[in-house]
């Protein structure tokens, strides 16, 4: 058993395997070497994100001015993502709103909160970026290694019924080549559903993380609203002649 586990004893029988088996099995390798190059930088992207998140909450509960923050980020001169993007799009908008005229307290917060809901729509969509990939690999690679395994069998059987005489050491080389697919379908899938569970989950914890932080930073520009119609009546509601 433990010759037959040997790196040269597995060489051997993919050589020996049908060229239709062979590509089964070249694609799998290929498949599953794209798997785990999915699964490493969907690991990079959420650890950072994740970071990323901690550390804007803690600068934008830390600090009392919503100016000296954005403009902070913005001075940064680049495009920003996650938490901080849902309030500089909120935030820019809440701004451009409030300069306009008769502009109600209600206005403003729907039109920054619809703001707020695109970016992290955005957010979102990125952050989901292939697990769709990691999902198709996990339901499809056992199907593609099981055929490279019945057609690697079909071709053991055909080979063999021109014979009087069969023996079992006669079958089980084929047999042997034949579920190398299969095995090497489930190496290629089972990381794959691993991983898809997984950072599915983190995703789902991020998102309530920026739902939240959205709903929080709606009710301080709420309150802002309120303050600002309460010293300048004219400019949010048009004045009362």
């Amino acid at each position: 058993m433990f010759d037959f586990l040997t790196t040269s004893s597995f060489i051997e029988l993919i050589s020996k395997a049908s060229l239709l088996v062979q590509i089964v099995m070249g694609l799998l390798l290929c498949i599953s070497l794209y798997s785990w190059t999915l699964i490493l930088r969907k690991s990079r992207h959420l650890h950072t994100s994740k970071l990323a998140a901690t550390d804007f909450e803690d600068r934008f509960w830390k600090g009392r001015d919503l100016n000296v923050l954005y403009n902070r980020i913005s001075s940064l001169g680049q495009e920003p993502t996650g938490m901080e993007g849902i309030f500089v799009s909120g935030y820019l908008e809440f701004i451009r709103l409030r300069k306009q005229p008769k502009m109600s307290p209600s206005a403003l917060l729907e039109g920054s909160q619809r703001a707020m809901r695109v970016a992290l729509q955005r957010e979102l969509s990125t952050l989901e970026d292939s697990l769709t990939a990691l999902a198709t690999i996990g339901s499809v690679s056992p199907y593609i290694g099981l055929f490279g395994t019945v057609w690697g069998i079909m071709n053991s059987f055909h080979a063999l019924g021109s014979l009087q005489t069969v023996t079992l050491a006669m079958v089980a080389p084929g047999i042997s080549e034949a579920l190398i697919a299969t095995a090497m379908g489930l190496f290629a899938a089972i990381p794959a559903v691993m991983a898809y569970n997984y950072y599915a989950e983190e995703v789902n914890r991020l998102s309530t993380r920026y739902d939240i932080f959205l709903e929080e930073f709606t009710s301080i520009l709420q309150r802002q609203s309120q303050t600002m119609l309460q010293l300048n009546p004219d400019h949010l509601e048009g004045g009362v002649s």
